[in-house]
């Protein structure tokens, strides 16, 4: 009987941990994806307070955002849409496919995105996959929108995080 509980015991606790590896909402890109570039991202994101069915809240209206080499010299930039440009004129659009949370509090979502059809071009025309992760800051203080008299306010949060592009198999 020991032996029959010891085997459910150890099941029980392998099953979590198989289907948390394996989770749908894993920002992990699809086996046999290669990276074809990583840089850093460091700018900003820029939010509108807004009205909303739960009093006032922060839209995310996009990112403003510098992309730098491993050397710290600037190879692109990083905008709404969201849109990464490199300064080569390649370029690509992201679509969300899966976050979770930032491991960093404070700091926005770790993030997976398609390649938008049609929008990759130039030395980003194989890029299909678009990975933010390493993410510091860039989340508003929910204290700066909270009344009417806050709306319209933007604000600008200052955030770096660690963007990896990947092309299909």
């Amino acid at each position: 009987m020991r032996f029959v509980l010891s085997i459910f015991l150890a099941a029980t606790v392998a099953i979590p941990s198989l289907s948390a590896q394996q989770g749908a909402g894993s920002v992990e890109p699809p086996a046999g994806a290669r990276v074809v570039l990583q840089a850093k991202g460091e700018g900003v994101q820029v939010y509108g307070c807004a009205s909303g069915a739960n009093g006032f809240a922060w839209a995310l209206q996009g990112p403003d955002a510098r992309l730098l080499d491993a050397v710290g010299k600037q190879i692109g930039t990083h905008f709404a849409g969201p849109t990464w440009k490199l300064n080569d004129g390649g370029q690509v659009q992201g679509a969300l496919i899966a976050s979770e949370a930032s491991p960093d509090a404070g700091s926005v979502a770790w993030l997976l995105l398609r390649a938008k059809a049609g929008t990759a071009t130039g030395s980003m025309a194989e890029i299909a996959f678009i990975r933010r992760t390493e993410t510091h800051g860039g989340v508003a203080s929910k204290t700066q929108c909270a009344t009417a008299s806050d709306a319209g306010k933007t604000v600008r949060v200052p955030y770096t995080a660690t963007y990896t592009f990947y092309a299909a198999q």
